[in-house]
């Protein structure tokens, strides 16, 4: 990575976790791309759920950060729920879209950081904010979330065993319910203080708690922690 700091493309970042990590890794001197699904103020446009926009927010990015690309967090995604009482074809979408930004577009953009990072020297980092429910599951009605956050940390894990000898480090964060909008809608659909009875911290945790892991796996962690998957729970689940 460059001395001067590096150049950083974050996805999902027009709130909650992600404005909560491009605010920590700005402020500690990186160039950082921020990400929404449409272009506003100096975030990059790109709805993931279209078919080929990872390779589309890529190539904004570069244009963006003078062609180099030191860091890529995938953080962009959606919580939607899908019952199994769906007719057919709602439930096939509900997991066709869930898939696509979740999974896809992060596959798509690691992919192409990858190939980026080997043309390069210095290698380089990805780091992919997953889930707590990769591990533990989710709701009946949140099968396809899991399985995508399961999916990240496979794809983690992968790329990390895959091109470590070459410089290019992959981690991932396993945040539980974060005081995000989308985790609010959650937690009052389900009961609110109930769930938080199975928090033994007390409480959910705060963006930036889940930014400060990812500030350290972008910028601190020690080459030999690539593969590291970090659990941001309140010990609700311990591996």
């Amino acid at each position: 990575m460059s001395v001067s700091g590096p150049h950083i493309l974050v996805t999902g970042s027009t709130r909650g976790i992600g404005a909560a990590i491009v605010d920590v890794l700005s402020g500690r001197g990186a160039r950082v791309a921020g990400h929404g699904r449409s272009t506003t103020g100096n975030l990059l446009g790109e709805d993931l759920g279209a078919e080929g926009a990872g390779a589309r927010l890529w190539d904004q990015a570069l244009a963006r950060l003078d062609g180099r690309i030191d860091v890529l967090v995938n953080n962009a995604g959606v919580f939607e729920a899908a019952g199994v009482d769906l007719p057919d074809a709602e439930w096939e979408a509900a997991w066709a879209r869930t898939l696509q930004i979740n999974l896809r577009a992060a596959a798509d953009l690691s992919r192409l950081a990858v190939r980026h990072f080997l043309d390069r020297p210095g290698g380089g980092r990805i780091i992919n904010v997953a889930s707590r429910a990769a591990y533990r599951g989710d709701s009946p009605a949140h099968w396809h979330y899991a399985a995508s956050k399961a999916g990240m940390v496979a794809m983690t894990k992968s790329i990390a065993r895959g091109f470590a000898a070459r410089g290019v480090l992959a981690f991932a964060v396993c945040p539980g319910f974060t005081l995000t909008g989308m985790a609010d809608d959650y937690l009052a659909s389900r009961g609110g203080e109930t769930l938080l009875a199975d928090i033994p911290l007390g409480r959910v945790a705060d963006p930036e708690e889940v930014a400060a892991a990812v500030a350290f796996l972008t910028l601190e962690a020690p080459a030999s922690m690539t593969g590291a998957i970090l659990d941001i729970n309140g010990a609700s689940y311990v591996r």
